[in-house]
């Protein structure tokens, strides 16, 4: 990790610290700790095991894409990587979009593979498990319409998600019908940038522009072998509904092990606005996760718990999804960095 991306780093989990003390401010401490100590030891290990399920349904998603673009690896591999991708995930600011270029380095080292064809295939997985994620959220958001008015917060919270499960389908749709030209600009565009930045790091060869288009080239022919195998696909979005499935389960059996019922479907709408806030600049999402967790869980009809009995079930359920993979994958990053990755 160079100086600067350290330095974003500890600047992102300084944000995340305040975010994380301004709740248990307006919580209080003595209340998410009297939660917190009514937990049922047998629930929370439930927790962590649909923590670890949903880490094997996403590795398998992983899995079949590398298969796909010819890269071969066991399942216990599969798991090892995709942890050594989420740890980037949450040790770097924006989430998956901060942390793919070193996942990409990671799955290159650990399967033996050329770096743009691990970059083409985590940004696949990414883009594939968006797809459940909305689905899923508007069928909760409709569920709830049709039980209750929205207040102010959940319309907004709505609206991002329509608006989401709008744009995004369109921009990668337009990117697909202009991959070809969407190259060239790309070539075009990183192609002195990338010479340049060689040029000022010693004992870097500066690549040759031909070597740079082909590499590029290579990592778009990767993505459009992903997006035209259907059983690939349909697998992977089996796979991540799975994953997405065990994270909504977590989410209320946490509720559960502090004795608040809440409704299942409500994880429909809950987990996947949480999921939204893991754009925001705070490493893996800290902070913000929880923050938007507890404030829809709070304004969502039907749920009918407090803040404090919020924050403490979302405690339980990110300290599972969160300090897992970053355990997990940290020791894997630990032990490829030794072997060389950075």
């Amino acid at each position: 990790m160079d100086r600067d991306q350290l330095r974003a780093t500890v600047l992102g989990f300084g944000a995340a610290a305040v975010v994380l003390a301004t709740m248990l401010h307006l919580v209080g401490v003595d209340e998410l700790l009297a939660e917190l100590s009514r937990a049922r030891t047998g629930l929370v290990l439930v927790v962590v095991g649909l923590t670890v399920a949903w880490l094997l349904a996403w590795s398998f998603a992983l899995r079949t894409v590398l298969g796909v673009l010819g890269v071969r690896t066991s399942v216990g591999k599969s798991f090892l990587v995709f942890n050594g991708a989420m740890f980037s995930n949450n040790v770097t600011p924006f989430g998956q979009a901060g942390g793919e270029p070193v996942t990409a380095l990671l799955i290159s080292k650990m399967t033996d593979t050329e770096y743009e064809r691990g970059l083409a295939a985590i940004a696949s997985v990414d883009t594939l498990n968006f797809v459940p994620s909305i689905t899923l959220a508007l069928v909760g958001a409709a569920y709830f319409a049709t039980e209750t008015t929205f207040g102010t917060r959940l319309r907004v919270a709505t609206g991002v998600v329509v608006l989401l499960a709008v744009a995004v389908p369109g921009l990668v749709y337009l990117g697909w019908r202009h991959r070809y030209s969407l190259e060239h600009r790309v070539v075009s565009a990183l192609t002195p940038v990338v010479r340049r930045l060689a040029g000022l790091v010693p004992g870097v060869p500066v690549p040759d522009p031909d070597a740079i288009e082909s590499r590029i080239g290579h990592f778009f022919g990767a993505i459009e072998r992903v997006a035209t195998d259907r059983e690939a696909i349909a697998l992977s979005l089996g796979a991540s509904t799975l994953g997405w499935g065990c994270q909504m389960l977590g989410l209320w059996v946490a509720f559960e092990a502090i004795g608040a019922s809440v409704p299942l479907s409500a994880m429909l709408f809950v987990v996947p606005m949480g999921a939204i806030a893991g754009a925001t600049p705070l490493p893996g999402g800290v902070g913000g996760i929880e923050a938007v967790l507890v404030a829809v869980l709070a304004a969502l009809p039907g749920v009918n718990v407090g803040a404090g009995t919020a924050l403490a079930a979302v405690v339980i359920y990110r300290g599972a999804v969160f300090w897992i993979p970053v355990l997990v994958g940290g020791a894997v990053v630990g032990v490829v960095g030794a072997d060389g990755l950075g």
